[in-house]
């Protein structure tokens, strides 16, 4: 019973308890939501000041920004209306200039009007005087018409043709006039030194050539002149300055370069090297350095050889070598020692025929060409070359001026340098002496008879002597003697103009008739 009642007294406290925290928690709200009511309200109040003052504040902006975009207008304004103030009384000033100027060109207008109507009134008076001059020629033309028989243009046309045909005669004959008297004194003379020089030529004929070739004992060679990564190639190459060609071409090795002498220094070297079989850098150096003595005493030889052949003496020995290098030299195909050699035989026999000094002749024409030793080296022509070394090395002043003039660059101060030219011409012209190929050597002659057969009389014509001449055969009821004369100096003319030739053509024009009858 004790038990049951402690437990209804505990039941009725909770309860007491819990009542009264209900109460207590009741009036803390109530009292919680009064605070935040008043809260809203002063936070309310506090937003409706601010916003009154930022209403304020904006009003007293937007006053001065419209203060202060009226005045800027006001501005502005001024400004265009002084702009439009200064430009009315520029275009005041304008158009006072512009009537003034109205003024003037009226006046002018005026006055070409009176200029036009003078110029017109003598355009009338010289188209009358015109009118009466073109009636008074007409009366004399056909006045003189009537008198002669023939139109204006008739003896116009006839008179021209008469003058045209007595003109072509009239040089023709003059032409062989003086033709057969230059021949007369002449030919002789020519023939001689001619067939003289011919006779003592002992030139030779030999390719033009840029590389040498060496043979090797086997292919095998081949690799042991590479080298390992190609090191004994490049030291050849290196100290010789030629290129060395090693291809599929068996046994067979080629030295190229331009320069005839390092050539000739690289393809001895090579030989050497491959008769001794010890090819490496340093022995490649060594055998070059020999290679070289060697084409140096052959190039004196032959210098040497040259001086002695011609019969020049006291020549400076930097000449010599010089000479002796143009043994390796070619142009054309024609060695140009041999050649150099030639023409100093050519020109002694001319000058001796002309009374001149033969030994100086011969002398100048064997080193007129001694500057194609250097053209390799030194810029310019080789005659110029060539005579600023003869002129270096102590040679006369004929001597450089021969040398520099055998081509007509500079002008020819002596007797001496036309023989120089002539000779050089006479050796490098003559049939055999230069290579030429085939192709243009055919499209020469080709060229020379259709030029040939372009000429009204002639019937046909041939190139003969290796293009040197040009025979044309003329028909002789359309072509006399004189006119022969006179188309053989036009076809040389032509020729000379339309064709490019080494040496000299002599046109040859055959007029000839036939008479024939049968005896029964």
């Amino acid at each position: 019973m004790n038990n049951v009642q402690a437990a209804l007294v505990g039941f009725v406290v909770a309860a007491l308890f819990a009542a009264i925290a209900y109460f207590l928690r009741r009036g803390g709200i109530e009292k919680r939501a009064r605070d935040a009511d008043a809260a809203g309200e002063r936070i309310l109040d506090e937003a409706r000041k601010k916003a009154e003052s930022i209403q304020k504040e904006a009003e007293v902006q937007a006053k001065q920004d419209l203060l202060q975009a009226r005045s800027q207008v006001e501005t502005e304004t001024r400004e265009q209306r002084r702009d439009l103030q200064e430009l009315e009384k520029r275009l005041g000033t304008l158009e006072v200039d512009l009537e003034r100027r109205a003024a003037r060109a009226e006046s002018r207008v005026k006055e070409l009007d009176r200029r036009d109507g003078s110029v017109r009134e003598r355009e009338q008076e010289l188209e009358k005087a015109r009118g009466e001059l073109t009636s008074r020629l007409e009366a004399a033309r056909a006045a003189l018409e009537r008198t002669a028989g023939l139109t204006r243009e008739e003896a116009k046309r006839t008179l021209v043709e008469e003058m045209a045909a007595e003109a072509r005669l009239e040089a023709g004959r003059r032409v062989r006039q003086i033709e057969e008297e230059a021949k007369a004194d002449a030919e002789r003379r020519a023939k001689k030194v001619v067939a003289v020089a011919i006779e003592r030529l002992a030139g030779e004929w030999v390719a033009e050539r840029t590389i040498s070739i060496v043979h090797l004992p086997s292919d095998d060679m081949k690799g042991r002149l590479i080298g390992r990564e190609g090191r004994n190639i490049r030291a050849i190459e290196s100290a010789t300055g030629v290129d060395l060609i090693i291809d599929d071409t068996p046994e067979t090795v080629v030295i190229s370069c331009h320069n005839p002498v390092r050539r000739e220094i690289a393809k001895i070297a090579v030989e050497k090297l491959i008769s001794d079989g010890r090819i490496h850098p340093g022995r490649i150096e060594e055998v070059v350095r020999k290679s070289e003595k060697e084409v140096e005493e052959t190039v004196r030889e032959a210098g040497q050889k040259a001086l002695f052949e011609v019969g020049v003496h006291g020549v400076h020995q930097e000449i010599v070598k010089l000479l002796g290098m143009l043994r390796y030299r070619y142009s054309y195909g024609q060695n140009v020692l041999a050649h150099s050699i030639e023409a100093a035989f050519i020109c002694g026999v001319m000058a001796n025929e002309l009374g001149l000094n033969a030994k100086q002749a011969r002398r100048a024409a064997l080193l007129h060409d001694i500057g194609k030793s250097l053209t390799h080296e030194v810029e310019g022509s080789h005659a110029l070359i060539g005579a600023d070394i003869a002129r270096k090395y102590g040679e006369s002043a004929k001597i450089c001026n021969a040398i520099a003039a055998h081509h007509e660059e500079v002008k020819a101060e002596t007797i001496l340098a036309p023989l120089v030219d002539a000779a050089d011409a006479l050796s490098g012209a003559r049939p055999g002496a230069r290579r030429e190929v085939l192709e243009s050597y055919v499209q020469r002659l080709e060229d020379l008879e259709k030029i040939s057969n372009s000429f009204d009389g002639v019937e046909r014509s041939f190139a003969v002597q290796a293009g040197r001449e040009i025979r044309i055969f003329v028909e002789p009821t359309r072509v006399n003697d004189d006119e022969a004369a006179l188309l053989a100096r036009d076809v040389a003319r032509r020729i000379e103009n339309e064709m490019t030739y080494p040496g000299q053509i002599k046109v040859m024009v055959i007029r000839e008739t036939r008479a024939s009858d049968v005896a029964r």
